[in-house]
């Protein structure tokens, strides 16, 4: 499965786009299926390939993440992290 297709792209703003926004909404969802880790993008820059969102893992907290990075990391039994199809967008304050 691709992990950003051109619909998820194109559904990000860019980064700092939500700067003034109390409570931005969240466009994908990417987890591991092995464990409990979780991102959630509200924000995108294409060029870089970077996301800014909430990062579930050990702590819950704001910040930036990399799709290369997503692309290339596996869980502790091994499987990769996936992007939940079945999410629909909602404010952030609803995953946090």
């Amino acid at each position: 499965m691709k992990l950003l297709t051109k619909a998820n792209e194109a559904s990000l703003p860019a980064l700092y786009a939500n700067e003034k926004v109390a409570d931005p909404i969240v466009q994908v969802k990417f987890f591991t299926p092995d464990s409990s880790w979780t991102w959630y993008a509200t924000e995108y820059d294409p060029k870089e390939r970077r996301f800014f969102g909430l990062v579930d893992g050990h702590e819950k907290e704001l910040g930036y993440f990399m799709l290369d990075e997503l692309a290339s990391a596996r869980g502790p039994m091994g499987l990769p992290i996936e992007r939940d199809r079945h999410f629909k967008p909602c404010p952030l304050s609803e995953v946090s």
